[in-house]
């Protein structure tokens, strides 16, 4: 899996050569790094936010051992994906990877398919990061700048900071390259002094507690799951993990604008999952070692993160913990713009969306998709506005019930290429495997773990409280069968294959010359 790497120059024209010969032009900046194309996949993962966020999934549930041996095998879940995934990312290194490998190891319908299903859970994946992030400032410092929790309030917070994160993508993957660089390394020392802190402050060393099981769900854990038995406590704690673990897909979406894609992206993915579930599970490790009492921090449900800070913690030391995970944060939904826009550019530059000439437009100026961004960006606002006008007027909890089903829908665009490419290697729409190998025999163990582990996480996804999940997925399966068959089957070509991509070359030209000319 590590072959003799090209020289930078080869790399350069072979990275050029592998986009025109799929049919499109080089327009966004190739300027990414081996470092920052991980990098960008670990900030969006970012132990820093859905670890700690939705901590009250292990705590509120099975106790220690929903971290100490459930945060493991959650990670293990979302690794078989990641592995299965990188290996199709070295043959075919291209924005929005998903869609295309749906479309080449398939047909038309499937990367169609694989292109809403990752879309739709890519736009509300950055809802959901920076709703977590207003939440985690809310909790962190809201009583400091006297801030109360309303639909205006996060509204406000959600158009500022996602407006930021959108100008940074808009002036060019230069200046997001270098902040998602530098997200890396402040996630890395932050997990760390967040775990120093966690031992230092820790009243003992109870080291079984991590592997004792308990039933919290119920009254017991606030309500934050419902009187479920021990073995189903259990499994619904694997969302914590899985939920963490994922976003790796965008090391796929970067491709483009990262050197020597076919060796570097598929090492991202890898290695962005390897360092966040182990950098992960010693960070929470050391949490659950802090609490003071596991039964009085399942009462605390979704507020235990402050609880155990708020009670173990020097104040001076938690507010500079407090600073660097806030900022964390903030980076972890700048790097998910990066992967939704190239998503939305990739897909558009094929007809995929409506007004799809405007969202595959890349400027001139900074080689960046703007449009994509911005549009990118007011949809994610637009969402949680939605989502909580629904869940006030119908009192429902909506917002969580449409978050559990987007990680379904991004899973699912994990396993439809992943799928087809089980049944296609060998054939001629997979012809050979890219030059990160892990063999044919070990892709095909990971794509058959990948479909079983596709099923634990539906299976577990669509439990009660989140029961209206399978509904949401039936009837958004139905309405995009209604809408491929009415309308989609006869317009949409898909990306360019045979004839069409020699006839492509002209324009792949003009198109480069005008960027080279600027």
């Amino acid at each position: 899996m590590n072959p003799t790497k090209p020289s930078a120059g080869a790399a350069h024209d072979d990275d050029i050569k592998q986009l025109h010969s799929m049919g499109y032009a080089q327009e966004l900046a190739r300027s990414m790094g081996g470092f920052s194309n991980f990098a960008i996949s670990f900030s969006i993962i970012c132990i820093l936010s859905g670890g700690i966020n939705s901590l009250a999934q292990a705590t509120s549930g099975a106790g220690g051992a929903a971290i100490g041996i459930g945060w493991p095998l959650g990670c293990l879940i979302s690794a078989v994906f990641a592995i299965a995934m990188a290996q199709i990312s070295s043959a075919y290194p291209t924005a929005g990877g998903l869609y295309h490998w749906g479309s080449i190891l398939g047909n038309r319908f499937t990367g169609w398919l694989t292109a809403w299903f990752n879309l739709l859970g890519l736009v509300t994946v950055l809802a959901a990061i920076n709703v977590g992030t207003y939440y985690f400032f809310l909790g962190a410092f809201g009583a400091r700048f006297a801030i109360t929790d309303s639909i205006s309030a996060l509204i406000i917070f959600l158009s500022i900071i996602t407006g930021l994160q959108a100008l940074i993508n808009h002036v060019g993957i230069g200046l997001t390259a270098k902040l998602t660089d530098f997200s890396g390394y402040l996630i890395f020392g932050t997990a760390l002094a967040l775990t120093i802190a966690c031992l230092y402050y820790a009243p003992s060393y109870d080291f079984g507690r991590l592997f004792t099981f308990s039933n919290y769900s119920g009254k017991a854990g606030a309500g934050v799951w419902p009187s479920v038995s021990n073995g189903w406590v259990f499994a619904l704690g694997l969302l914590l993990p899985i939920y963490t673990i994922t976003g790796y897909d965008a090391s796929a979406h970067t491709s483009e604008e990262t050197k020597n894609a076919a060796h570097t992206v598929p090492r991202g993915i890898v290695m962005s999952v390897w360092w966040s579930a182990l950098f992960g599970y010693i960070m929470l490790c050391a949490f659950v070692l802090m609490l003071p009492n596991m039964d009085d921090a399942a009462k605390q449900g979704w507020n235990v993160f402050f609880w155990a800070m708020d009670t173990q913690v020097n104040p001076t030391v938690k507010v500079l913990l407090y600073v660097a995970i806030f900022i964390s944060q903030l980076l972890c939904g700048l790097a998910t713009v990066t992967s939704t826009s190239r998503m939305m550019f990739a897909f558009s530059r094929d007809g995929g969306l409506p007004f799809s000439k405007s969202l595959a437009s890349v400027s001139r100026k900074h080689r960046s998709p703007v449009h994509a961004i911005w549009a990118a960006a007011i949809l994610a606002v637009l969402f949680v506005w939605g989502a909580k006008l629904a869940e006030a007027a119908g009192g429902t909890p909506v917002y969580s019930v449409v978050v559990s089903c987007t990680v379904i829908f991004l899973f699912f665009s994990f396993i439809i290429p992943i799928t087809l490419g089980l049944v296609t290697f060998g054939t001629s729409k997979w012809p050979k495997m890219g030059p990160w190998n892990l063999g044919r025999t070990l892709f095909s163990l990971f794509a058959v773990l990948s479909i079983v582990a596709m099923i634990t996480i539906f299976v577990i996804g669509v439990q009660p409280p989140n029961a209206l999940a399978l509904d949401v997925t039936v009837g958004f399966l139905i309405l995009t069968a209604i809408i491929w068959l009415a309308f989609e089957r006869k317009r949409f070509q898909g990306p360019p294959i045979g004839d069409m991509i020699a006839k492509r070359q002209a324009e792949i030209a003009a198109a480069e010359a005008a960027f080279a000319n600027k």
